[in-house]
């Protein structure tokens, strides 16, 4: 899947909701690998802040990043709708410190974005795969999340409150294409007696009934309900009637889940990559939904690129037989078994290690070890696969190394081990040399890396 931008840019404008001010915010396209990234154009120097987990600093009533003295907040709702339409890079720019609420939810971002369209770009999407369950709990709360292992993504979220009119609610998103049906228009809500303390604390100056559902569910003195009726600008109500109080019906039966939903995939959008995998949130709220993204961003630092995924059953694009056709190399140098996966920038060979190689037998053979050269050896190799795919006829072209930098050897390689190399371009094929980067895993593992070029030459 190649990565995603607007066809166009587009606007909104409305209140923020903890500062009241009329905002304007612009959604930009954007270049491959920009990610999303918001810009305040009403500050000097106009500065950018990436919209990127480690820049989340607060996390009441909803996700703030910052960067040195410049914030935003209440983006999650935007980044909601731009995740869920499988977009890669936008540009926000606004003009105060805080998204527009709108009516509470992502619906006018899903229907601007399906105005202006998507536009494919070139590069391929960088999915963060997940490999094993990843859990974040607080056991002070109650709240987890927990996500497990899937070829594709979904949410089931489940919220519970000490409340007779909202206890439980469940909500659930197998398919992101169902986003703006199933999920945008789910508001934001808000407890009755939480609105006092929200006003005392400077927050929630552009909260009503237009962009908030309000619960009523614990009995207060008649004077202090009207005093609060009329703190938010509704009719005075009795003090027995418990209920949603709000200027139009929910659009769900379920709509608070709905929107805890919501708020879970505009705080995954943080991580900085499509995730895929299975996601299950418990009583989840921005603080246990940033630090999830948070240990996701941890782990993808740690490692700039994961291991590709091999299953041994599935039929490889290439087996020895196609291989040998297009590469001149033969026993004992044909270092690559079969082609798993290949994109116009990317290929993924294999090469399984056993106790037969030749250079074992002079290579430690009292410990045999793989040497290091040969790793780099098929890993070109494998490039050369790549390269000769930009090509017609390829079996009448051959590859070549030119040059070789940067070469790490983390880990021997031993008999036994399965092989796994990941070839990607670093520039486009001119003239009939590419730069290339290369590394080679053995399961979770890289055990070597390499950057190299590779010429290729008509000779058949």
């Amino acid at each position: 899947m190649k990565q995603r931008t607007l066809a166009q840019a587009f606007k909104v404008e409305g209140k923020g909701l903890h500062t009241g001010l009329v905002i304007e915010a612009e959604f930009c396209p954007a270049p491959e690998n920009h990610g999303y990234r918001i810009q305040r154009v009403d500050l000097e120097g106009e500065p950018v802040v990436d919209a990127v987990a480690e820049n989340v600093t607060s996390t009441q009533r909803g996700t703030v990043v910052k960067k040195g003295e410049v914030c935003i907040s209440t983006i999650e709702h935007a980044l909601a709708a731009l995740y869920a339409f499988g977009i890669d890079n936008c540009l926000i720019k606004v003009n105060a410190p805080e998204i527009p609420i709108l009516d509470g939810s992502a619906s006018e971002y899903c229907e601007k974005i399906q105005q202006v369209g998507i536009k494919e770009q070139d590069m391929d999407k960088d999915f963060y795969v997940v490999r094993s369950k990843i859990e974040v709990r607080d056991e002070e709360t109650g709240s987890s999340i927990v996500v497990l292992p899937d070829d594709d993504f979904s949410i089931d979220t489940m919220i519970s409150f000490n409340s007779p009119v909202l206890s439980y609610q469940y909500a659930s998103l197998g398919n992101l294409a169902d986003f703006a049906s199933e999920i945008g228009a789910s508001r934001t809500f808000v407890f009755v007696r939480e609105v006092e303390p929200l006003v005392k604390a400077n927050l929630i100056k552009g909260g009503d009934l237009d962009n908030a559902i309000v619960i009523y569910d614990s009995p207060l003195e008649q004077v202090e309900l009207d005093r609060l009726a009329d703190l938010m600008g509704v009719p005075h109500k009795h003090v027995s009637d418990f209920g949603y109080i709000n200027n139009r019906p929910l659009a769900f039966e379920n709509e608070p889940a709905r929107h805890k939903l919501l708020d879970v995939l505009g705080d995954i959008a943080l991580i900085g990559r499509p995730l895929k995998g299975k996601i299950i949130a418990t009583r989840p709220g921005h603080t246990i939904n940033t630090s999830f993204a948070k240990k996701i961003r941890k782990e993808i630092k740690r490692q700039e690129i994961q291991a590709p995924v091999y299953n041994p059953s599935v039929e490889p694009l290439m087996d020895v037989n196609r291989i040998r056709e297009l590469l001149p190399h033969r026993y004992p140098f044909l270092l690559v078994d079969k082609i798993i996966e290949k994109t116009s920038n990317h290929i993924v060979g294999v090469k399984n290690v056993t106790g037969n190689e030749p250079f074992f037998m002079g290579h430690f053979p009292q410990e045999p070890v793989m040497p290091g050269v040969l790793q780099v050896e098929a890993m070109a190799q494998t490039g050369g696969l790549l390269v000769l795919d930009s090509v017609d006829d390829p079996e009448k072209y051959s590859t070549y190394f030119m040059k070789i930098d940067n070469v790490k050897f983390r880990s021997k390689v031993v008999p036994g081990d399965t092989l796994l190399f990941h070839v990607s371009f670093m520039t486009p094929l001119r003239r009939g040399c590419a730069m290339m980067k290369g590394y080679a895993f053995v399961g979770e593992k890289i055990v070597c890396e390499c950057e190299f070029m590779a010429q290729i030459v008509k000779n058949k």
